[in-house]
């Protein structure tokens, strides 16, 4: 028996529920629909948010950020996109990204669990890593 069929990696209903979540948030933070960014972070003390600038612990901190943070050049382009789920409650997901006009590459990491009130991030960090010298 293979080892990743014993824990249910990526179970098919599973995976395309964290990827729509997924897709949800990254159409939010692209529109800075803060509402839905808000709702898609786990309302407890115990989530965190590592930034490309910031460390933000705990949901009250991450919404402060976002209600903060400014809305103009959230475009960005994502690839190399990850998504892979454990059993039925938790996944993970991490992308690439490019903003229009950097050569930098972004990475995104976030943690997904099912709550009651459905999927929410209850880890997540953002990293740059510098533009290659030429």
């Amino acid at each position: 028996m293979n080892k990743d069929t014993v824990m249910d990696i990526n179970l098919p209903e599973v995976l395309a529920e964290v990827q729509a979540a997924f897709a949800r948030y990254e159409d939010a933070l692209v529109h800075n629909k803060v509402e839905v960014l808000d709702e898609l972070f786990w309302d407890s003390p115990h989530t965190l948010r590592y930034g490309a600038t910031e460390n933000l612990y705990g949901y009250k901190a991450i919404q402060d950020f976002r209600a903060g943070r400014p809305s103009a050049g959230l475009m960005r382009e994502i690839y190399n996109t990850v998504i892979t789920s454990y059993g039925r409650d938790f996944a993970t997901a991490n992308t690439e990204f490019r903003r229009a006009g950097s050569t930098a590459t972004g990475r995104q990491s976030q943690t997904w669990m099912r709550t009651p009130a459905g999927w929410r991030v209850v880890a997540a960090h953002v990293s740059l890593l510098a533009a290659p010298a030429r």
